[in-house]
């Protein structure tokens, strides 16, 4: 059964042509009704008068300080530096290499406080100038400083007894410090030739700077040293002159 289509009759103007087609007038775009409430300027299509609506004449207004920010500012200043909680004590071990540096007038009492900055900082200044004259003897250097100072704590308080207060980490840092003058023969000895006279001249100077600093540091610093004064600086003479070694060899 066919469908049946109702079809509007077309109808011309009077006067014209039906095969003639009529151009069709333009008819004027959708405009979608404006709010009835004026202040919510975003159920309106008309953009002009919405962002002439939501512009901000007067720019917003921030507080000044803020409670928490300026918190955590103080905070973050009354923070000791890196390097204090490190416990790197950067003026103390300027002083201490000072007082190395005068074998004359040592000042005992800059050494009471401990530490293992000053001597790293050294073992490693001579590892490099090692590394320069073509050796490579980081970890002969560590070890044998650790060997060390076991050898003198040993030494000490075999002499001194029960009344021996030289610890094992005064050791280390003594014989750290007083490798100054050994590293200063590795950074002269770049400059000289290898088994001249004249390296073999510095060589017995500095070890025996290096063997006075030590022994009298020990000496002073721990108890019941004067009367065992020549075998404390024995001990420290063998233990610079194995670290020259390296320098000559």
């Amino acid at each position: 059964m066919a469908k049946e289509f109702n079809v509007p009759p077309v109808v011309f103007r009077s006067g014209a042509s039906p095969s003639v087609p009529q151009r069709r007038l333009p008819t004027a775009p959708f405009q979608p009704p404006r709010s009835s409430n004026p202040s919510l300027p975003f159920l309106s299509f008309d953009v002009n008068s919405a962002a002439a609506s939501t512009s901000f004449s007067v720019a917003p207004q921030l507080p000044s300080n803020i409670g928490g920010i300026g918190g955590s500012a103080t905070a973050f200043m009354d923070e000791p530096p890196l390097l204090e909680e490190l416990g790197i004590n950067t003026r103390q071990i300027y002083q201490k290499t000072l007082s190395i540096l005068n074998p004359f007038r040592i000042n005992h009492h800059l050494h009471e406080d401990a530490d293992l900055s000053g001597p790293f900082l050294f073992l490693m200044a001579f590892g490099l100038f090692q590394l320069l004259a073509g050796k490579f003897h980081f970890g002969i250097i560590l070890g044998w400083v650790t060997m060390a100072s076991m050898f003198l704590y040993v030494i000490f308080n075999m002499l001194a007894g029960k009344n021996g207060n030289l610890d094992m980490y005064k050791c280390l840092s003594l014989i750290g410090y007083c490798m100054l003058p050994i590293v200063m023969l590795s950074a002269i000895s770049l400059f000289l030739p290898q088994g001249g006279v004249v390296i073999m001249v510095l060589t017995g100077v500095f070890v025996i700077w290096a063997t006075r600093v030590c022994a009298r540091l020990v000496v002073e610093l721990a108890n019941c040293g004067d009367e065992h004064r020549g075998l404390i600086a024995y001990a420290c003479f063998l233990i610079y002159m194995l670290f020259s070694m390296l320098v000559v060899f």
